[in-house]
């Protein structure tokens, strides 16, 4: 699902990972796969087809990883993909089927022949296929325009009833460890006419290259009725699949709701809710860094196993909602934002809880105990904060936010620069760091596009742990706030890590 593909060998021993293929280039996921000699060389080259339309082909150069060779663009997602023979003999194919139910076909055959008697006879038997395929097509569009009158008749009968047109919807809503948002795909057999988002929480929503649609906000008035976001995008015609990124926040949990609206008459709808958990940026993995700062969460009380596993499956993302075998569990999980991570422990009555993000505790925290008020149970919660773990995680956050201040500092001076460069005729009187930022200015303002609300998380993030550090101690700081602001306006590591020292 996140793009990559490897090669395990199994051993009587142990399995051995053989070769891996990355998605440095955000591919989507794969779908289908193939092994097919499509080049004739006589090794079968590898067939990968994507959720986003991508046709990819590898070649087996050497024992080492598969090297990429070709790829082809298809409009909607590949579903199966083979390899063989079948138009023409002699000349082989590459078959693929999408999610609508397009069945398509990449040859091998020259499409420039040099001409010849033969290229003659087959131009003759070409344009004869042609004929056939145009008288085909009229015939069709007749059956067409016949059946709209027979409908429009219809429709305007008194006694005529109308019927809802039915149509599936292949949707994906998947966190993206690379730059911590939710993809959303919407894939739609007809074409989408418009796609309706509505969330009851704050969410972001973030540029796609390769979504034309065109969007447009309303503003919502979120006391009244709940609404943080209602975003319209209105799709180009023949668009069938649509791709979406948001950005949550952890803490704010809430529901995501896609009212998706294909062009068929008559008008019909479709709802999908997608859930934004509290702890929405946290990712399975598989092992954890023992030599952190930990702080603890212990909840204690009468709850059943099953009760306690539905409360994480509620926090937590990529967590089975079946309740696991065996009388205790536990499970390891990774901010993609920040690289803080989370243990979670429990069993029948109780549950340990140890991350190196006093924030990712004070979420939980707050969470179960809400969860726990609903059922009616008492828990008896204690909390074991370790104050390096405060440094730590404003440590990890340090290296992302300076790189963030600097990337909008060189942003701002963009466009100066090139006023300069445009009077002066050359840059050879600017410093290096300015002629780099010049030279490079394309490059910068893609990356500060393709982040513009990093710097807010960042700010938000760290407002969170110092407001969460001194809650631990039952001190409210929240009048300090708007000094934190000041001191990370003009940003110096060694001042905020006094600041947090020292504030009581």
């Amino acid at each position: 699902s996140d793009g990559k593909i490897g090669l395990v060998q199994i051993t009587g021993v142990s399995p051995i990972e053989k070769w891996k293929i990355g998605n440095e280039k955000k591919r989507g996921g794969i779908l289908c796969m193939d092994s097919f000699d499509i080049l004739g060389d006589g090794v079968k080259e590898l067939l990968i087809g994507r959720d986003d339309g991508i046709l990819e082909i590898y070649k087996f150069e050497t024992e080492k990883n598969p090297v990429f060779k070709y790829e082809y663009a298809l409009s909607e997602s590949i579903t199966s993909i083979q390899g063989g023979c079948v138009g023409k003999e002699g000349y082989d194919e590459i078959v693929t089927s999408t999610f609508s139910g397009w069945v398509s076909g990449l040859t091998t055959e020259p499409t420039h022949e040099e001409c010849g008697l033969d290229e003659l006879k087959m131009n003759h038997e070409m344009q004869n296929k042609v004929l056939s395929l145009r008288n085909e097509l009229e015939q069709l569009q007749m059956k067409v325009l016949q059946e709209r009158e027979k409908y429009q008749q219809s429709s305007q009968s008194s006694t005529a009833v109308s019927a809802v047109p039915t149509f599936s919807i292949n949707d994906k809503f998947a966190l993206n460890k690379d730059d911590a948002s939710y993809s959303l795909v919407l894939e739609v057999q007809a074409a989408i006419d418009i796609v309706l988002l509505q969330c009851d929480v704050p969410i972001d929503l973030k540029d796609v290259d390769k979504n034309s649609a065109v969007v447009s906000f309303t503003n919502c008035e979120s006391e009244p009725n709940g609404n943080f976001l209602l975003a319209t995008y209105r799709c180009q015609v023949h668009t069938t699949r649509i791709e979406l990124k948001i950005l949550s926040i952890e803490g704010r949990y809430g529901t995501l709701q896609a009212y998706v609206i294909p062009r068929v008459q008559p008008k019909t709808c479709q709802v999908r809710q997608y859930q934004i958990k509290p702890l929405s940026l946290h990712q399975r993995t598989h092992c954890l860094d023992h030599d952190r700062p930990m702080n603890t969460l212990t909840l204690k009380g009468q709850f059943s196993f099953a009760e306690v596993h539905s409360w994480i499956v509620f926090c937590l993302p990529e967590v089975p909602e079946k309740t696991p075998v065996g009388e205790s569990i536990s499970f390891y999980f990774q901010n993609t934002f920040l690289d803080t991570q989370l243990e979670c422990t429990y069993r029948k009555g109780e549950g340990y809880f140890k991350s190196d993000n006093i924030s990712t505790i004070s979420i939980l925290k707050d969470v179960l105990s809400k969860e726990a008020t609903k059922r009616k149970i008492n828990l008896n919660i204690s909390c074991d904060m370790d104050e390096a773990s405060v440094n730590h995680t404003l440590n990890l956050i340090h290296p992302k936010l300076e790189y963030q201040l600097m990337l909008a500092k060189k942003v701002e001076l963009i466009d100066a620069l090139k006023e300069l460069q445009a009077h002066e005729g050359n840059m050879d009187f600017l410093i290096p760091e300015y002629r780099n930022i010049l030279e490079e200015s394309d490059q910068l303002l893609i990356e500060h596009k393709k982040q513009p609300t990093s710097l807010e998380r960042l700010y938000g993030m760290i407002t969170d742990l110092f407001i969460d550090k001194f809650k631990f101690k039952g001190t409210n700081v929240k009048t300090k706030v708007p000094l934190l602001l000041e001191i990370l306006g003009s940003y110096d590591q060694n001042t905020l890590l006094a600041f947090f020292d020292s504030a009581t």
